[in-house]
């Protein structure tokens, strides 16, 4: 659905809160949960969806007539596609995930070909005059890249250079359907592309550099202004709302960063990480330990950033860093972010607090000014929350996050 703010963007939720892996339960999804949100926020007009396709989903779409059949399924039901989650290429749910989230990552040829074919079937999917977004993994898990100055630029080199053949193929694309669609980097905890600087320097030296403009220009035979600017339409950043308020960064300078970089933030993820206070002292800080052990499952990653008055400690999950605290002893107060994605209507969960202040700063800017055409809420850890916490209606809690969304754009559902 469309937000009455500045750009009218588009707004819905990301599918991959539902497990399914194959066409099949996808196509169950659209029709058990999504119509079902639809029904209760936009019930008179067109609902779009942020539609996550696996690896094997979209490769059955390929065969025959089985993607004229899923836009016959969407149009049917009112609804669009504008946006997909291209970042978990296999299962998603119900077995350990972890760090096998990232792979195939962009060091693989793998990676390309699956986003080529997201690419090309969301462009067939793509209404009339409404530009579409994948979004993507951060380059790969930081523990891939290498560490040793030689081999991190070569990393980082075959990186772009697997970017700019996507890039290629977004160009071809657009040049036999018409459709634009923009690849969108999702910056991460522990990840090759962690922070907004981070984010901004590889843009800047890898992406956008004179060596990379050129070396487009020449493979698609396009000027070099022409090339620069192709690339900087279709190759941008997905902004986790969580994962930027888990790194403690600010929301209107990590925007104003970017923007000053020419990065485009093409796509925006609407979620909440956990936030906590700690004294400190072990003693008095075990029962905080214990609520957020509850939070510690095996099937994602949640790392953990804490912030201290000497600076910032990174732990790649929150069992590691609760061993941490308690092996520690007595330090000074500090506040932890958990990545882990929770409701975000919620201001906390019981004794535990969330990041919602950071993403009401954040959908404060989009309120007032143009930021993003596509903003998608992005809650998938229903089924890992502890059971207090769950909801046992997931549409209408779905629902109740969409709600919330619109109303910090101070808009209704149509």
């Amino acid at each position: 659905m469309r937000i009455a703010a500045p750009g009218s963007p588009h707004l819905s939720y990301c599918t991959n809160i539902h497990a399914g892996e194959s066409l099949a339960e996808v196509r169950a999804a659209i029709v058990d949960h999504v119509v079902k949100v639809k029904q209760a926020v936009s019930p008179d007009a067109p609902f779009g969806v942020g539609l996550r396709l696996s690896a094997r989903a979209s490769s059955e779409l390929t065969r025959g007539s089985a993607l004229e059949a899923f836009r016959a399924l969407l149009d049917a039901h009112g609804l669009y596609v504008f946006t997909l989650n291209g970042f978990p290429f296999g299962a998603f749910h119900g077995q350990k995930v972890r760090e096998a989230v990232y792979r195939p990552d962009w060091l693989e040829r793998e990676r390309v070909d699956y986003t080529d074919r997201l690419a090309s079937q969301l462009t067939a999917l793509l209404p009339d005059g409404v530009s579409g977004s994948v979004s993507t993994v951060p380059g790969a898990f930081r523990p891939r890249v290498g560490i040793a100055p030689e081999e991190r630029a070569r990393d980082e080199e075959r990186i772009a250079r697997h970017l700019l053949a996507h890039a290629a193929t977004l160009f071809q694309l657009r040049e036999e359907t018409g459709k634009l669609v923009e690849l969108c980097l999702e910056p991460e905890p522990c990840c090759f592309l962690e922070t907004t600087d981070e984010t901004v320097r590889f843009f800047e030296t890898r992406l956008f550099s004179r060596a990379a403009v050129l070396g487009f220009a020449e493979r698609l035979g396009l000027g070099a202004p022409e090339s620069e600017a192709f690339l900087r339409r279709h190759l941008g950043v997905c902004l986790d709302a969580c994962h930027l308020a888990v790194q403690f960064e600010d929301a209107a300078t990590a925007v104003g960063r970017l923007e000053a970089s020419g990065v485009r933030i093409g796509k925006v993820q609407v979620t909440c990480a956990l936030a906590v206070v700690l004294s400190g002292d072990p003693n008095a800080d075990r029962r905080v330990y214990g609520l957020l052990e509850r939070f510690a499952d095996d099937v994602y990653l949640h790392q953990v950033v804490e912030r201290h008055a000497s600076g910032l400690v990174r732990h790649l999950d929150l069992p590691d860093a609760l061993a941490a605290a308690r092996a520690r002893g007595r330090i000074g107060p500090s506040e932890w972010r958990v990545h882990f994605h929770v409701p975000v209507f919620a201001e906390g969960l019981g004794a535990l607090g969330s990041t919602q202040p950071f993403l009401r700063d954040l959908l404060a800017l989009a309120a007032r000014r143009e930021l993003s055409p596509h903003f998608e809420v992005e809650t998938y850890t229903w089924d890992v929350l502890p059971s207090e916490h769950r909801s046992t209606d997931v549409n209408r809690a779905i629902a109740r996050e969409l709600e919330w969304t619109l109303g910090r754009f101070n808009a209704r559902a149509p």
